[in-house]
């Protein structure tokens, strides 16, 4: 298949309705599927608008609270990192080695926070944001898809 019959599948794919499509031209293979939750668009139904995600400058000023009560901040929705390649997740260069990052770390953008192996090339995956590391997502030594999400970040 050509790269022009992809992207032809895919724009299909995205202006259907289903879930999961396969297809097989002699030796080529293409597979799509929806990510869990993931809307389609119907040509009857537009896909309804993202909420564009809150910044800290677009945030209405807190109102006042008395001096005796702490101030809650309102958690932002942590930042998925999710896998650029299929492969397999690694948490440390090597077996005996410490993981990368833990749960509760502090992270900044460029630091690396994993290592995906394909094809016999090791990848390090690194942050993109500074934020505290809230949840690994896979197990050390797992098969990840792509786009599969790797770490929750909790941005500052």
């Amino acid at each position: 298949m050509t790269n022009e019959e992809i992207k032809e599948l895919l724009r299909i794919f995205n202006d259907s309705g289903v879930a999961e499509m396969e297809v097989q031209r002699g030796e080529d293979r293409v597979w799509m599927k929806r990510a869990a939750g993931e809307s389609s668009a119907t040509p009857e139904e537009p896909p309804a608008p993202e909420k564009p995600r809150e910044t800290p400058a677009a945030r209405p000023p807190a109102p006042a609270v008395p001096a005796a009560a702490p101030a809650a901040e309102p958690s932002s929705p942590p930042i998925l990192v999710k896998s650029p390649i299929v492969g397999t997740f690694y948490e440390s260069p090597s077996p005996e080695a410490e993981p990368f990052v833990k749960i509760g770390d502090p992270v900044e953008p460029g630091q690396v926070l994993c290592i995906i192996e394909s094809m016999k090339l090791m990848n390090e995956i690194e942050a993109e944001s500074a934020g505290v590391i809230e949840a690994r997502l896979v197990q050390n030594g797992q098969a990840v898809e792509y786009g599969e999400p790797l770490f929750a970040i909790r941005p500052r």
